[in-house]
């Protein structure tokens, strides 16, 4: 029997910075993968999620940094990224078809209090990352070449047309 193919799911993140140029990133667990040691696999991933119908990219993103960050009014900037393809980390396997935009915010103060909730994973936190931090990190952070792309954004290279990223191997 053939497998059945993933369903397609359009989703909407964001590269959330502060004033200090670090960029906000969710910890997950995984329940599929698992690290050397066999334990379940910590991921870490932008915040973000789903198109509801009806609902365009920005809208989304919007709705999303309201619901994950506690950020309502957050200006959403320009299209930087994408990442399509098979994504199986989270509870449900995706053909995922990711939009990544740039969000800065005035300062570092967000509300996750609702966070878990409204995700299908374990959430284990968050946090702010220096961006050399995150460059020379052996976390596990997905898409590969995120930190590289936020490295460009924050020296003032915003891509004209989004950027083709790509999942990590778990």
């Amino acid at each position: 029997m053939k497998d059945s193919p993933l369903a397609i799911r359009h989703i909407a993140r964001a590269l959330v910075f502060d004033p200090r140029d670090r960029l906000l990133l969710i910890a997950y667990r995984s329940v599929h993968a698992t690290d050397a040691a066999g334990e379940p696999l910590t991921f870490w991933f932008m915040p973000g999620g789903g198109l509801e119908p009806g609902e365009d990219h920005v809208t989304a993103c919007r709705r999303e940094l309201s619901e994950e960050i506690g950020v309502a009014d957050a200006e959403i900037g320009p299209q930087v990224a994408t990442c399509d393809g098979p994504f199986h980390l989270f509870t449900q396997s995706r053909d995922a078809r990711e939009r990544y935009f740039l969000v800065r915010l005035p300062d570092d103060r967000i509300d996750t209090s609702l966070l878990a909730e409204t995700e299908d994973n374990p959430v284990l936190g968050t946090r702010w990352w220096d961006l050399a931090d995150l460059r020379a990190s052996a976390e596990h952070v997905e898409p590969a070449g995120l930190a590289d792309l936020a490295m460009a954004i924050v020296e003032g290279n915003i891509p004209r047309e989004p950027v083709s990223l790509s999942w990590r191997e778990a």
